[in-house]
């Protein structure tokens, strides 16, 4: 086992609620790309972690019940539900936004972001059979002397958290997904509200979501949007992630 990683990382489990089940990946694994692949044989509820010292990393599988073409409104209740785990033990002083539609930063530093994955024959119009919500935020940094090279991206320990607890914010991710999608089924007015007052960047145009997702901005007096930004084509080119490699800025 690398001298970086401490023991309690890899051998203690955590507590998640039903009705997930928890399949743990090495420091090696891809949260991500795992879930997908095996979300037809596991179903709803798969919970993948990656247990590392210095990423919080992990995938959940959902079981999405509208077309493609809405479910992907599921990425905001992720999102929520990352952003309100962090909250738990973010400092009250460091406001945690989102930049659209996928970067995460605290008090204005890019930490991590998510994704969301669907089978790549799912059609538009048809219900898929699963969909995959996957969050990373880097939670230390490893090296002395990195964060000079770095200035726009940052870590937890670098932006004001002093425990963290990769394990706790995963479990918490969880228990606020399961919340985020009751209020969802109720009125998904409350989660797509909560997500845009997180959301950064837009300047003074009033900003909406669509049926499907796809973000609505607004001029001043303006009554139909001045720009559509299609969610769909967002999630295929993740903005915290490379675009030549794939690989995480972080």
């Amino acid at each position: 086992m690398p001298m970086t990683y401490r023991p309690s990382e890899f051998e203690r489990a955590i507590d998640l609620p039903p009705p997930y089940s928890l399949v743990p990946l090495r420091e090696a694994g891809d949260a991500f790309d795992h879930a997908c692949a095996i979300a037809d044989s596991e179903g709803a509820g798969m919970l993948v972690w990656v247990r590392r010292y210095d990423l919080v990393e992990f995938a959940v599988t959902l079981e999405p019940d509208e077309p493609l073409s809405r479910a992907r409104r599921a990425f905001f209740a992720g999102s929520n539900a990352l952003a309100d785990a962090l909250a738990v033990q973010a400092p009250p002083e460091r406001p945690i936004t989102l930049d659209w539609p996928d970067a995460i930063r605290i008090d204005g530093v890019l930490v991590g972001g998510s994704r969301l994955g669907w089978p790549e024959e799912a059609a538009e119009d048809q219900i898929p059979p699963w969909l995959v919500f996957s969050g990373m935020v880097r939670a230390r940094v490893l090296r002395a002397g990195e964060s000079g090279l770095r200035p726009l991206f940052g870590a937890l320990d670098e932006v004001g958290f002093e425990e963290i607890d990769a394990g706790e914010i995963v479990a918490s991710f969880a228990r606020h997904l399961m919340h985020n999608f009751h209020e969802w089924g109720e009125t998904g007015a409350a989660v797509a509200g909560r997500w845009l007052e997180r959301l950064s960047g837009e300047g003074d145009q009033t900003v909406r979501l669509a049926d499907d997702g796809d973000l609505l901005l607004f001029g001043a007096s303006g009554t139909e949007p001045s720009e559509r930004r299609s969610l769909r084509a967002a999630l295929a080119r993740p903005t915290w992630r490379d675009p030549a490699t794939g690989e995480p800025w972080l």
